[in-house]
């Protein structure tokens, strides 16, 4: 199973086996093995989620289960902007909407392959698409957004 970290904005998947080199030292202080370096890091919370600090630096970090996306977009049924993500790796088939369309509830936005079955993903509400990331052909990750919808 593979993970998103989010540093600073730019995503970062890491998977069960890169786990093995971080070490919990005490609460919210991690030391990391990386390329054959050491490094201590410290998490912290902070009013937009987790602040990471390595050696001096501040970092805005936000960690993404796989597990948690099908949740995290319930959460989003409301009003705002949506993600629609990849619940599992695979290969963008068709895109089937474009910037600036109006979607309703269940209409079909982008089909992904994944373990030789076709799912479709789907608006769980209505909206305007206001930026498409996918493109067929592409190859995307657990989590990953492919459309996002105001």
């Amino acid at each position: 199973m593979k993970w998103q970290v989010v540093v600073d904005g730019r995503a970062i998947e890491i998977d069960s086996q890169q786990l093995d080199s971080v070490l919990q030292v005490e609460a919210g202080v991690y030391s990391v093995l990386l390329d054959g370096a050491s490094y201590e890091i410290r998490i912290q919370p902070s009013l937009q989620g987790l602040t990471a600090s390595v050696a001096g630096r501040r970092f805005a970090v936000e960690v993404r289960d796989p597990r948690d996306a099908s949740r995290s977009s319930r959460a989003a049924i409301g009003s705002g902007r949506q993600n629609v993500t990849a619940p599992m790796p695979g290969k963008v088939v068709r895109v089937l909407v474009e910037t600036g369309d109006l979607v309703e509830t269940s209409q079909g936005l982008v089909v992904v392959e994944a373990m030789k079955m076709q799912n479709e993903l789907k608006a769980s509400r209505p909206g305007r698409v206001i930026e498409i990331r996918a493109r067929a052909g592409e190859t995307v990750g657990a989590g990953d957004t492919l459309v996002v919808l105001e």
